[in-house]
Parts: C-alpha cells; structure tokens; sequence
C-alpha cells in the first residue's frame, strides 16, 4: 500500500468541507471595497473616503480558554473570542476595524468544530461592520494531539492621521472611565482552570462553562459613538496584565492614574476565584481585568457626556501628578 498525505494524518477532503461550511457566511461580511473572494491565493481590500489614512493593526489569540470551550464543546465563542482580542487593541487608537483574517491549527480536523469557530468570527465581523477577507487552516499531525485547537486572528483598522488616540493629550484632572468587561474575557486562563478543573460544576444556577466562555465583549460600537461627540485623550484594553499593566501604557510622563478600588465593580465569579484559589487581591489586579474591559480618559467636562452615551459605564479614577503612572487605592 502506498502512502498518501491522508495516511499521514491530513485529510485535505476535511479542509474543502470547512471552507464549503463557511464560504457563504464569510462572504457576507464583505462590502464593496474586498475585491476578491475566498480561495484566492491574497485579499484585496481597497480604500477610499480618507485624507490621510493611518492603518492601525493587531494581532492575538484566546489563549487557554480554548481548553474550557474543547472540553466543554461549546465552540462558538470563541472565534467572537478571537476577533475581539484583535478589534478591541486596535479601537484604542481610535481605528474603524476594515478586515480581519484569522488562523485555525489542530491534530485533526473536524469540519464541524472548525466551521463552528469561524462561524463566531463572522457574527463578530458583521457586528463590528468589518470583512471577514481571509484564513487558514492548518491540520498538524504530531504537533497537535488530535482534539487540539489553536486558534488566532488578524485585524487591521484605519484612522485618519489627526485623529490618532495614543495617550499623549492626558492631562492632570482628566477623568478615567471604566466600561464593564463581560467576564474574564480571554485572559488569565491557565489560572482559572487550576481553581476550576471542572467545568461543569454548578455556579449561580448554571453549568460554570457557560459563565467562562461568555465571549469577550466587543467595544466599537459604544466607543465609536463616543469619538463622534466627544475628545478622548486616552484608551487602554484592558487584557492580560489587567488594570495594573494596561493602564501605565497610555500614561505620560510625570503623571499618575489613581485609581479608586473601591469603585470597581468586580465580578461575583472573580470573587469566587480568588476565595476559592486564596489568591491575593494584588495578584487578581495583576492577572484579570477585574470586570473593567477597557478605560477610556477624558477631559472632566466631557466625563458628564460620555456617562450619558454609556449607560453602563462609569468614573474609577482620575489623572493626578506622580511618577508611578498608576496608583489603585
């Protein structure tokens, strides 16, 4: 008997199936500037409307949190996961999400699954009005066990030059508001399944799953409609590293974010996590975002504003003198 490259563990019949899956779906997240469709060796994306565009653009994956969805078989998530890993870093320069591509590996593929993924990302495409234009999937025999998934994305944005968010406008007084993450988002994961081995067991009347995998919350819609009546000096995702991290990036010299502790609304399963795991409170603040997704910074003049365009968000601190560039009281 000869070999062959399906005797060798990939089974190139399974990859046409994904893409049948999906193609349809995919091409709905297109608009008249992709110039191709899937299956062409490249995307063409093109663009118009612009003075003098900037593209802004960022890379990432789910992290462990693959392990709770695989186990779980609850998949998804976690493609919703993957893009807003991406879109999320890029808004905080103030860039529209244009095109996103993303890479799915595995041990063995099953169609299902991997259509299944990518099937998030599509719903978090049309979203965020952004084309899906481009992917790969890559069955990996010997690098990944059979049932294994790694799964990551690309996104690129574009903002006019002018209008360019990188922190450099923050000043003393200005106000730090906080806009609620959705739960752990995808980060900090290889801790929480040490404290959580089983999934299933019952958290507040439910399978814990299914409060694990709430896919990460998608920001541009609220944050969008904040940059079209409002300056904001600031943005920060707040990802792994949380608020102690993330938020000294977009800091200036010379000043300082205090932070309110107290103000921070942190989530019952966190709360959970860190009983549960005896965890200390510095090392949660180091880890997870603690319910704040992303801080926006603004003037305290327009703070007023842009509580009433975010209903759920709200004021955790403000921009002092110091030279730790944050300070969580």
């Amino acid at each position: 008997m000869s070999n062959t490259y399906k005797s060798a563990g990939v089974d190139k019949e399974e990859g046409y199936k994904t893409v049948d899956k999906i193609k349809s779906a995919v091409a709905e997240t297109h608009n008249e500037n992709v110039l191709n469709s899937l299956g062409s060796f490249g995307a063409f994306y093109q663009i118009g409307g612009y003075q003098n565009p900037v593209l802004v653009s960022g890379t990432d994956g789910v992290g462990t949190k693959l392990k709770v969805a695989l186990d779980s078989k609850k998949y998804d998530s976690i493609g919703v996961d993957c893009f807003a890993m991406c879109a999320n870093d890029i808004l905080c320069h103030g860039a529209k999400p244009l095109f996103f591509l993303d890479y799915l590996a595995c041990g063995k593929l099953d169609s299902d699954i991997a259509a299944e993924i990518v099937m998030g990302m599509v719903k978090a495409c049309k979203d965020n009005n952004c084309a899906l234009i481009g992917g790969e999937t890559a069955e990996m025999p010997g690098m990944y066990q059979p049932g294994d998934y790694d799964v990551a994305g690309f996104c690129v944005g574009i903002v006019e030059k002018d209008q360019i968010i990188d922190g450099s406008k923050i000043k003393r007084g200005d106000q730090i508001i906080a806009l609620p993450s959705s739960g752990f988002h995808s980060n900090g994961f290889s801790l929480v399944r040490k404290i959580f081995p089983d999934f299933n067991e019952e958290f507040e009347g439910k399978p814990l799953y299914e409060t694990l995998l709430v896919p990460t919350r998608l920001y541009y819609q609220p944050i969008h409609r904040v940059l079209e009546e409002v300056k904001v000096s600031g943005i920060a995702h707040i990802t792994g590293g949380g608020l102690i991290e993330n938020v000294p990036r977009i800091i200036p010299e010379n000043l300082c974010a205090k932070i309110e502790a107290s103000a921070i609304k942190i989530p019952s399963i966190m709360l959970e996590l860190e009983k549960r795991g005896n965890i200390a409170r510095s090392e949660m603040y180091g880890t997870f975002n603690m319910g704040i997704g992303m801080v926006i910074v603004v003037d305290e003049n327009h703070a007023t504003k842009v509580l009433d365009l975010l209903e759920d968000a709200y004021i955790v601190g403000e921009i002092t003198e110091g030279e730790e560039k944050i300070v969580l009281n």
